[in-house]
């Protein structure tokens, strides 16, 4: 606006030069065809739109001239709104030549700010006045208020209506107590059909091929259940609940087996694959990585071919839910030295003759 205003102040200037040698007669002629041109303006514009600069220069040519002789001018605007311009150039010099002084409070501290938002993600029941309990417990001052003001301005809702529980929340937070199991087909290279029994932790994905045959009775179901009782027990697992489909092969002496050893059972809906979905996608995972890619001879070539895979699951494969680790084996360190890093010795190890591959660093 400053710029603006000494721009237009040089060029009023340089006007007011220009009538100098102008005599009455001219100037009253170049007034009278400058008013007709107002006239002409105003038929055309309904309301005009003035800049801070327009009011500013405005008020200072007008504010001189008695009142009965300004209502004689032929302006755009009314007198009274001449001499508002001028009363409130007047407000705003005197403004700048006092000391600014700081209203309201404070701006709330980035840290402070961040808190806030982690309390809210990590605790979807909690509202802002509990949050605001929570920084108080931390020695941390702030008024509940500001709280609220900072969740409305990052359009997190109330806590009513973020607390709603979902079936990927309920299942990550029971992971630890649940295990599922699920009967799936394999085709021999002679077509004959081959059933694999298989056992998955949600916790952990560790994932227990149990057994396989041709012909799956009730009562190699319920042996290989004894099997995984057992294998449980030695684990220390914390398993309470296990999901199954509705298979016939699943007897009612299966489900008293795995009762007796605290484990109850939980049937999903009737062709509802999403309600095992942790099992359905190891089994794809076993087609597309494994069954796919090999040619299965017989039973035994079948149980051998899954145990390796087995372990190269538990113990080598990185799983997205556990963060890149496998299901028995932790993450390791990160490489941080810049001389291992430009130096990487890799060795690559086959299982099944190259079907799967483990890379680990040389000794």
């Amino acid at each position: 606006m400053l710029l603006r205003l000494a721009y237009l102040a040089a060029t009023n200037t340089f006007a007011l030069l220009r009538l100098l040698p102008m005599s009455d007669r001219e100037k009253d002629i170049e007034i009278l065809a400058l008013r007709h041109q107002l006239l002409v303006l105003q038929r055309q514009v309904g309301k005009p739109a003035f800049t801070d600069t327009d009011r500013a220069i405005l008020a200072g040519l007008l504010h001189h001239l008695p009142m009965d002789k300004l209502r004689r001018f032929l302006l755009l605007v009314r007198p009274d709104t001449i001499l508002r311009w001028h009363r409130d150039l007047l407000k705003r010099r005197y403004a700048a030549t006092c000391v600014p002084k700081s209203h309201g409070r404070p701006p709330t501290v980035r840290s402070i700010r961040a808190l806030v938002l982690r309390l809210a993600s990590e605790n979807s029941s909690w509202g802002y006045r509990r949050i605001h309990g929570e920084l108080a417990a931390l020695g941390i001052k702030v008024a509940a208020s500001t709280v609220w003001e900072i969740l409305k301005e990052h359009g997190i809702p109330p806590a009513p209506e973020r607390h709603s529980t979902t079936w990927a929340n309920f299942l990550r937070s029971q992971a630890e107590a649940l295990l599922a199991c699920d009967l799936f087909e394999v085709r021999t290279l002679t077509g004959a059909r081959l059933y694999v029994f298989a056992v998955i932790e949600h916790s952990t994905r560790r994932i227990r091929v149990l057994g396989a045959t041709a012909h799956p009775t009730a009562d190699w179901i319920v042996q290989l259940g004894r099997n995984l009782v057992m294998d449980l027990e030695d684990a220390g697992s914390k398993a309470r609940f296990l999901i199954r489909d509705h298979d016939s092969k699943f007897t009612a002496a299966f489900d008293a087996l795995l009762a007796s050893a605290g484990l109850k059972v939980v049937t999903t809906g009737i062709q509802i694959p999403r309600m095992n979905s942790p099992m359905e996608r190891w089994i794809q995972t076993c087609r597309r990585e494994l069954l796919d890619r090999t040619l299965i001879w017989n039973q035994s070539h079948l149980l051998h071919a899954l145990r390796e895979f087995e372990n190269f699951y538990n113990g080598h494969r990185p799983h997205r839910a556990l963060s890149q680790a496998a299901p028995l084996r932790p993450l390791p360190q990160p490489i941080n030295k810049a001389t291992q890093i430009r130096h990487l010795g890799v060795r690559r190890r086959d299982r099944l003759g190259g079907t799967l591959h483990e890379y680990q660093h040389a000794a």
